[in-house]
């Protein structure tokens, strides 16, 4: 990668933000980033080479900190939310089961062995994409503590079976490098927590804002890149890595300054990079010479929101289910491992990537839907 690719993947990531502008339509910024890589990338023009080992390196970093920065965004010392986490236990494990079903049921209707990562996929939700969205648009009330408890759930879950699933051979070294990044992230928690109630964080805190160091941004930075190292080495997704160290920064609570200074890298570069690395990455090519898969996308994506609205049983409304049906990690993870493993056909991959647009384009709009809406955005009527 030159300066002149990088600032062309930069320039491209200016895509996502003006396609947003309009607030009616609610649409996320990674939808123009990952559609501006798909014009320049393996799709479309071939002007930039998803292959290239610089171009991978820096995809990882953001995506390494958009699992972070997702979660950084669970409020897991949230009393209310602690609350809600029976209810939003009992939809995540609803939706989990309905999923199995039609997991199943897809792999067998297109004559596919991956029934068991269908399902997966279906019962993931996005933290990335679901949080932010309720941060952004400023919902609160019981359905949406409900809502934040079962995507917390749901996408810590998935991430965790995601490996299991699509090398089974590999489960039990899949499952004991799970357990070790969550045991790091812990001991992260606790030692963070340490430094708090000493006084040691804020003494750094404030020598750092006089001398302008910029000292816990770079310790933030240490931890999420350890611990996706960490992921690494014991060959789980780095996805796990960087959300196991938002969680353990959420659990002490992430200072203001420290949340901006994350969100000017992560936003300002990593991230947009990232999807547009994605989008590079992607051969919807593949969907016109194999058309099935165009339909596999489809089911996925149709399916996911489907099983998502189960969760009215247990009194979600439906514009809240279709919001934690939104994905984004777990299919990526899935697409990027499934290919490295040859776990994925020809077109199985595009076709994953196509049922995640679907999810996130149905989420933005029923998130249009509950902007919409009148200011008791708290009441089971919406």
């Amino acid at each position: 990668m030159t300066f002149g690719t990088l600032a062309l993947v930069v320039a491209l990531g200016l895509i996502g933000p003006l396609l947003a502008l309009p607030k009616r339509l609610h649409m996320p910024v990674l939808l123009g980033e990952l559609a501006a890589g798909v014009v320049f990338g393996t799709t479309g023009l071939r002007i930039l080479d998803p292959s290239d080992p610089i171009f991978v390196f820096l995809a990882d970093m953001g995506f390494a900190l958009v699992m972070f920065a997702a979660g950084t965004h669970v409020p897991v010392r949230d009393p209310r939310v602690r609350g809600a986490l029976g209810i939003g236990a009992a939809r995540a494990a609803l939706v989990g089961v309905v999923a199995a079903v039609a997991g199943w049921s897809v792999a067998q209707a297109f004559g596919l062995g991956n029934g068991a990562v269908y399902a997966v996929l279906m019962a993931s939700s996005s933290a990335a994409m679901a949080l932010p969205i309720i941060d952004s648009m400023r919902l609160t009330g019981p359905p949406v503590l409900a809502l934040t408890a079962q995507v917390a759930i749901a996408d810590t879950a998935c991430i965790v079976a995601l490996p299991l699933v699509i090398d089974p051979g590999n489960a039990g070294r899949a499952a004991i490098g799970a357990v070790v990044v969550a045991l790091c992230a812990g001991v992260m928690f606790l030692v963070l927590r340490y430094l708090v109630r000493t006084g040691a964080q804020r003494q750094v805190h404030e020598v750092s804002e006089d001398r302008k160091f910029t000292l816990e941004l770079r310790v933030s930075l240490v931890l999420v890149f350890a611990l996706c190292g960490v992921a690494s080495e014991m060959h789980v997704s780095i996805m796990l890595g960087g959300f196991a160290a938002g969680l353990a920064v959420a659990g002490v609570g992430e200072p203001r300054r420290v949340a901006k200074q994350v969100f000017a890298i992560s936003d300002g570069l990593l991230a947009p990079l990232f999807f547009v690395w994605l989008g590079a990455r992607l051969d919807l090519r593949e969907l016109g010479e194999h058309p099935r898969f165009i339909l596999l996308g489809l089911a996925l994506g149709a399916g996911a929101v489907l099983v998502h609205w189960s969760a009215r049983l247990l009194g979600q409304p439906l514009a809240y289910g279709t919001l934690a049906a939104a994905q984004i990690g777990v299919p990526v993870a899935a697409v990027t491992v499934g290919s490295q493993l040859g776990v994925l056909v020809p077109g199985e991959g595009s076709a994953i990537m196509l049922a995640t647009l679907c999810t996130i384009a149905v989420a933005a709009l029923a998130a249009g839907r509950l902007a919409s809406a009148t200011p008791a955005v708290d009441s089971e009527k919406t």
